[in-house]
């Protein structure tokens, strides 16, 4: 019995020892990260209004690109893979170098400034994802505990730019391997996450939120009319990442030079947006998802939104892809509600957290972003919007060195690559 109790004793000692360490680590990584991410968010607000007050700008967007290529030429990444490199770090633990965070950090102000098509989520994650892996390395982490702080770097990114440090975690532990979570990296990741988030409030900046003019009570109708919202959700998905794959490949395929393929880019950016006769497409959208989930979204646009992000990241310019997805699901489920017996302002927010389930493969991730983002009343719905998404939506999505282990269909293990 004693014997038993100095084991147990011995253990606690370790726990607490290693609690106390990652409790710690995961501050500082928090603090780092969270006050690079305000910057970054500050001067992106900042570089958006100027966009808007200023249209003709729109028209530097292909040599703004010119500057991007050379900025990565310079540095020599010119392979950069983007959220992907982030992806393999955690999982093989492949060296992220910090040339990486001043790179995406520039080009994606450059973007958003020009009136790219992109979102700030995904740079986000890569600026926090090469903080914290080059804080292990230089503090000398094992081989392990690197993929963990690079996890809270991921946690801390996403949660200092949108204010919701829970699903900033679960989200940066699913999204690596779906299927396994390494839920070691829970107490440094919230940490992290919660002290950057607190430094944005402390900076003045309001976390991410929205009010849903109405939520549906529990009826047959109701449970059938979301299932109906997530099955079509999934199917915009998949169209939303094969444009995607398809803008990336086939530019890749014209134009060889790396200068020329960003340069022309940016010509076919401005002169659709110039046809179009609107600026709603250029930059995040976060106007457009506001509206959206306020009951007012136009038919096309998410169709214009999926065109335009994957012609503008697709082209080689910066930013991140989660936003334009939050953007499309939620215009989508906006139009699309009404006509399936659902109210608008509800079918866009959880049109918004279905097809970014269907693209990122994470729904658990997905349902507390709901709750962080509208409250838990609808909770029920969300959830099952966005498992009928994740369940529908195959083995696709917006990450190609993600890996899903197990099938969706069934409880079988199958290590697969994402499309």
């Amino acid at each position: 019995m004693l014997e038993r109790l100095n084991r147990y004793l011995e253990g606690s000692e370790k726990g607490v020892y290693v609690f106390l360490i990652w409790s710690f680590i995961g501050a500082v990584i928090g603090a780092v990260v969270g006050v690079v991410g305000i910057i970054f968010h500050i001067l992106l607000e900042e570089v958006t209004a100027f966009r808007m007050s200023h249209p003709w700008i729109l028209f530097l967007l292909p040599l703004g690109g010119l500057v991007i290529a050379g900025l990565y030429h310079l540095l020599r990444m010119q392979n950069d893979r983007g959220t992907n490199l982030i992806l393999i770090a955690v999982r093989v633990n492949e060296k992220v170098s910090l040339r990486l965070t001043p790179l995406i950090f520039i080009s994606t102000i450059i973007t958003h400034l020009l009136g790219g098509s992109a979102g700030r989520e995904g740079a986000a994650l890569q600026i926090g994802g090469s903080i914290g892996s080059f804080i292990g390395r230089k503090i000398k982490l094992d081989e392990k505990d690197e993929r963990i702080i690079t996890m809270c770097g991921m946690s801390a990114g996403f949660a200092a730019l949108f204010g919701t440090p829970v699903a900033a975690v679960v989200f940066s532990m699913e999204v690596i391997t779906v299927g396994i979570m390494h839920y070691s990296a829970i107490v440094p990741s919230i940490i992290a996450a919660i002290t950057a988030t607190g430094i944005s409030m402390a900076c003045g900046v309001t976390p991410t939120a929205f009010t849903l003019e109405s939520v549906p009570s529990l009826s047959p109708s109701g449970v059938g009319s979301v299932i109906l919202l997530g099955m079509f959700c999934a199917g915009v998905s998949v169209l939303f990442c094969l444009a995607m794959e398809t803008a990336g490949k086939y530019y890749k395929q014209i134009f060889k030079n790396g200068y020329i393929r960003i340069f022309v880019g940016g010509c076919i950016v401005v002169a659709i947006t110039l046809l179009l006769g609107t600026r709603d497409y250029n930059g995040a959208g976060m106007d457009v998802i506001a509206r959206a989930i306020a009951g007012e979204a136009e038919y096309p646009a998410f169709l214009w939104k999926i065109l335009l992000t994957a012609l503008t990241l697709g082209a080689g310019y910066k930013g991140g892809e989660i936003v334009p997805s939050f953007f499309v699901g939620a215009t989508f489920g906006c139009v699309i509600g009404p006509w399936i017996g659902l109210p608008a302002s509800f079918a866009a927010g959880t049109g918004m957290a279905a097809l970014f389930c269907g693209v990122t493969n994470c729904p658990i991730a997905s349902v507390i972003l709901c709750v962080e983002l509208f409250g838990a009343e609808g909770i029920a719905y969300y959830t099952l919007a966005c498992a009928v998404s994740y369940m529908l939506s195959g083995y696709y999505g917006l990450y190609s060195e993600q890996k899903i282990m197990y099938s969706k269909m069934q409880p079988e293990f199958i290590n697969k690559s994402v499309h």
